[in-house]
């Protein structure tokens, strides 16, 4: 009867031999992840020591292969390698790797960076990414994602058999109020911007343009985002029809070494929508029109130059804005929730969705809706709770009974 062949990933009977003056070789027969079974063998100073040394060896073994990524391999080389991978698929946004490139820069390659692939524990990991989230929830998260894509190319090498990531620990999610702006707040907003964009005497560089308060209010006539709002060109406008509509068709993005340019998708697939504009957002439009030069791009909102305006110039601008006025909480996306908020209130949450674009209304009722729960009318129940009534006092009525006179 054939010998049963060893479980992967485990070996055989230990075999030591005396080569030479203080000189011992321990060997094993180890069944590699790849299935096939290979001698392995290691040397040292006595007959024990070999063999402790052979035990570490087999403990880290890994198939032998020609591929590049090893359980030896340093972090900060599968962050390279993974980078140049995820280049060259083309299948995750411009602005996506940018984002994992800083956080592989700046976070993951400090701290990791000397350790093997091997020594990548989920423990040493799951501290690694609590320590982060202390203070940077963010850039926690984007942690994990990076960490979790580079060790899953580590797996499909042939360098772990497991990722490690999955056994870490959940991050903390911090619990953000939902805020939006009331009538004599928008108010306010609008005041602010008039204010700033007024000519002050005295004062150096390029004077205030009406584009702040215009790109408010378009912000505010659709929910839509600010890279959205300045991607935004002319012939995505309809202004003949019997209600003008507006197709929001990219955004605004920027990559490393190119600069700020138009992309021609939105961030996501439900995030490609055409919205009727109110009458407010229509005038302003029609007198942008009147006034506006023609730019190579079309845009409705370009520089001075007549390239693409970026959302850090606005809100550079917004941040000067609202200067000394309390608003400095209110942030671009703080116009988003203000127009989920009134379109939930007016309508549903549903409608509010497909306003700011969002795939599932669960979304927007979460992050961008300012409804408080209300619980169901249990007032007649609790009213038993009330106690018993004094002399003199009325009974207390029961659900629709009326007083007697």
């Amino acid at each position: 009867m054939a010998r049963p062949p060893l479980p992967i990933g485990t070996w055989g009977a230990i075999r030591t031999e005396k080569l030479g003056l203080n000189r011992y070789c321990a060997r094993a027969r180890f069944r590699d992840h790849d299935g096939k079974t290979r001698d392995v063998e290691a040397t040292d100073t006595t007959g024990p020591a070999a063999i402790r040394a052979l035990k570490i060896k087999l403990r880290d073994r890994v198939a032998p292969n020609d591929d590049e990524i090893t359980r030896e391999t340093h972090i900060s080389a599968l962050a390279a390698l993974w980078l140049e991978e995820i280049v060259a698929e083309e299948r995750i946004s411009p602005q996506s790797i940018s984002r994992y490139e800083i956080s592989v820069r700046v976070s993951i390659v400090p701290a990791l960076g000397n350790l093997r692939v091997r020594e990548a524990t989920a423990g040493r990991l799951d501290k690694f990414l609590r320590k982060i989230a202390e203070d940077r929830p963010s850039a926690a998260k984007t942690a994990k994602v990076v960490l979790g894509q580079m060790l899953a190319l580590a797996v499909r090498r042939g360098a772990l058999t497991t990722n490690p990531i999955h056994d870490t620990g959940q991050l903390r999610k911090p619990h953000k109020k939902v805020v939006a702006l009331e009538r004599g707040q928008l108010d306010d907003v609008r005041s602010a911007i008039r204010k700033w964009q007024q000519p002050t005497p005295g004062k150096s560089g390029p004077r205030p343009t009406s584009d702040l308060a215009d790109i408010v209010d378009l912000m505010l006539a659709t929910g839509a985002r600010i890279g959205e709002i300045l991607a935004l060109r002319w012939e995505d406008l309809d202004l003949t029809a019997e209600h003008p509509v507006l197709t929001i068709c990219g955004t605004i993005i920027y990559i490393k070494g190119k600069g700020f340019s138009r992309q021609d998708w939105t961030k996501t697939d439900a995030g490609y929508r055409s919205v009727v504009l109110p009458r407010f957002a229509v005038g302003m439009l029609i007198a942008r029109k009147l006034t506006a030069a023609d730019n190579p791009r079309d845009a409705i909102f370009p520089s001075r130059r007549g390239t693409w305006l970026s959302p850090a110039n606005v809100r550079r601008q917004w941040r000067a804005a609202r200067a000394d006025t309390g608003l400095e909480w209110v942030t671009p996306h703080t116009f988003r929730k203000t127009v989920a908020t009134l379109i939930d209130k007016e309508a549903n949450a549903d409608s509010a969705a497909a306003q700011l674009g969002h795939e599932s209304k669960e979304t927007t009722k979460k992050h961008y809706i300012v409804k408080p729960a209300l619980a169901p009318d249990s007032s007649h129940i609790l009213e038993q709770l009330g106690g018993r009534p004094e002399s003199g006092d009325p009974e207390p009525r029961q659900p629709g009974q009326s007083r007697v006179v």
